[in-house]
């Protein structure tokens, strides 16, 4: 009787916490989003400055996507980067971007965010560079 009172009352405790109680990257996650759909978003990697941006907006799945990333300071940095999209959510198949370096600190490259077959519209760009520490940016595309 006292071990079926401790499952109910811990049945209770995870249903009223977010996802069954389970704290996961994505809701850390969450806390970092950027509203990429308002203008471009900035985080700071290290001692760097990393800014992104993606047009056309909004930003909408199956769409044919240019991203830019302006980084400062950009020395010793590569040509190229690595862009790397993810859903924060769920397990998505291998989605990289390329960006070449344009100008100065002006990255740019071009892809496409696929539609999520159940629905969610959270996405995650982590740009794969130990100079920058991997940054990550979370935002919703419609």
């Amino acid at each position: 009787m006292v071990f079926q009172r401790t499952l109910a009352a811990l049945a209770l405790v995870t249903t009223l916490l977010p996802h069954g109680g389970m704290f996961t990257e994505s809701l850390i996650a969450k806390e970092r989003e950027c509203n990429i759909n308002q203008g471009p978003c900035t985080i700071t990697a290290g001692n760097r400055t990393v800014t992104l941006n993606i047009e056309p907006k909004p930003v909408s799945s199956m769409k044919n996507l240019t991203f830019s990333m302006t980084v400062t300071p950009c020395d010793k940095l590569p040509q190229t980067l690595l862009l790397d999209l993810s859903m924060p959510e769920m397990p998505m198949g291998k989605n990289q971007v390329t960006l070449v370096r344009k100008s100065g600190c002006i990255f740019e490259g071009k892809g496409i965010i696929v539609r999520c077959m159940s629905g969610r519209t959270l996405w995650q760009v982590t740009i794969l560079s130990d100079e920058l520490q991997n940054p990550a940016f979370t935002f919703n595309v419609r």
